[in-house]
């Protein structure tokens, strides 16, 4: 299918996805909002197939450091909301749908108000993100953390309490663009120092009214894979050991809840491997940079809470034979994306159930009313790689596996843009 009528077929598609849907939040600025936090292990308790790598065939022989959800859940007593992260590489829109059922059953929160998301770990268990059949400790596992997930939302909403909320942005500089171009006139997966990278990382702090520390959470624009195929330790890579590094500052009680900023083409500078010197060393950087701003965050009381959601269904492409340019692509399933938009006083979280190109994140940033605009990915669901335009024409890795056809690049950004303004 050619880029013309590619891009014909996208705006018709874009032209039948319904209107916004917004959450019963109110946003009139008046009523307080209130916050309950929860944090529990998710580590298997069994040897399982990791995921990341199809290299690694055969259950994990160990454990490095254990795997975390957090939940942040957010009232203004009329209605909530609540955010879950997790160290996992991400979720097919069908869990989400059952997770979602099983928490509103138990908490009464609407499912459309539920956020659950991914910071995209590759040195966690298989989920059937990108898996078909999996091992049957497996499925055991994904069995065990809808219950889990269930019992971190029902203790988050049990007790919410006053709360201030403060942001801030630091830098750091330990993820670096992966689309090198090598000796063949190819983009592989290496390291570009010379392509686009956000290295802005952002950090709200949450405190209760006795300026103690309940909650915070990070948001930063890289891939979970210090770790590589060769490690089959489970671990929570880089953000586990960012998150260990925050609760030695704040407290092994405060939570610690880390996203995946728009990174479909960022890794980290050290690794895929398993030295974890280098893994622990990414994760280091992130949560010292994390504390020095956190101790410079001012914070105040918040008044508003809203919620938008949007779906757009974009033509889908089959995978490309080889990572050079292509002159067409041959035409695949249609692809769901799923879009969310919380604003939680002047924070602005951009949910997107994929791995977004880092330029595609900076433009949403950049864009937005709201300095404290993040962009959460792998956020209810997953829909693979989200590629820029002019990447297409490059070729690489990720144009070869992603399931869309050039052109949703420009038609997200203002969706987002759209949902972020009607606020």
């Amino acid at each position: 299918m050619k880029t013309r009528r590619t891009f014909v077929l996208i705006m018709v598609l874009i032209a039948m996805v319904p209107a916004l849907s917004f959450g019963q939040a109110p946003g009139q600025g008046t009523s307080e909002v209130r916050l309950g936090v929860s944090r529990i292990n998710i580590t298997p308790e069994a040897p399982v197939l990791m995921s990341g790598y199809d290299a690694r065939e055969t259950p994990s022989t160990g454990i490095h450091d254990e795997l975390f959800a957090s939940a942040l859940y957010f009232t203004d007593q009329q209605t909530g909301v609540l955010l879950i992260t997790t160290d996992l590489i991400g979720f097919r829109a069908e869990f989400i749908d059952d997770a979602r059922k099983m928490i509103s059953a138990k908490t009464g929160i609407p499912g459309e108000n539920i956020i659950i998301s991914a910071v995209h770990n590759h040195g966690g268990p298989a989920v059937k993100t990108y898996e078909g059949e999996v091992p049957a400790a497996n499925v055991d596992y994904i069995r065990t953390l809808k219950d889990k997930l269930t019992l971190l939302a029902v203790k988050a909403s049990e007790n919410p309490v006053p709360f201030r909320m403060g942001t801030g942005k630091g830098t750091c500089t330990m993820n670096i663009n992966r689309r090198a171009e090598f000796a063949d006139g190819g983009i592989w997966l290496g390291r570009n120092p010379d392509g686009p990278c956000d290295h802005e990382l952002d950090v709200v702090r949450f405190e209760d009214l006795k300026d103690q520390t309940l909650a915070v959470l990070i948001n930063w624009p890289c891939h979970g894979t210090a770790s590589g195929q060769e490690n089959f330790l489970i671990t929570g890579d880089w953000p586990g050991a960012a998150a260990r590094y925050i609760n030695k500052q704040e407290g092994k009680e405060t939570v610690v809840a880390i996203t995946a900023g728009a990174s479909a083409d960022i890794n980290p500078i050290y690794g895929p491997g398993s030295d974890f010197s280098e893994i622990e060393a990414v994760g280091f950087h992130v949560g010292k940079e994390a504390w020095k701003t956190l101790t410079l965050i001012e914070t105040h009381q918040v008044n508003s809470l809203l919620l938008a959601n949007a779906m757009m269904t974009f033509p889908g492409k089959k995978p490309c034979k080889d990572n050079f340019p292509q002159p067409s692509y041959e035409s695949g399933p249609d692809v769901d994306i799923r879009l969310t938009a919380l604003k939680i006083g002047n924070l602005v979280l951009c949910g997107i159930s994929g791995e977004l190109m880092n330029e595609i994140g900076m433009q949403i940033k950049n864009q937005s009313p709201y300095s404290g605009t993040m962009v959460v990915t792998h956020c209810n669901g997953s829909s693979g790689y989200i590629c820029t335009d002019k990447a297409f024409q490059e070729g690489g890795y990720e144009i070869k596996v992603t399931g869309l056809m050039p052109g949703a690049e420009k038609p997200i950004v203002k969706k987002f843009l759209e949902m972020i303004y009607s606020f």
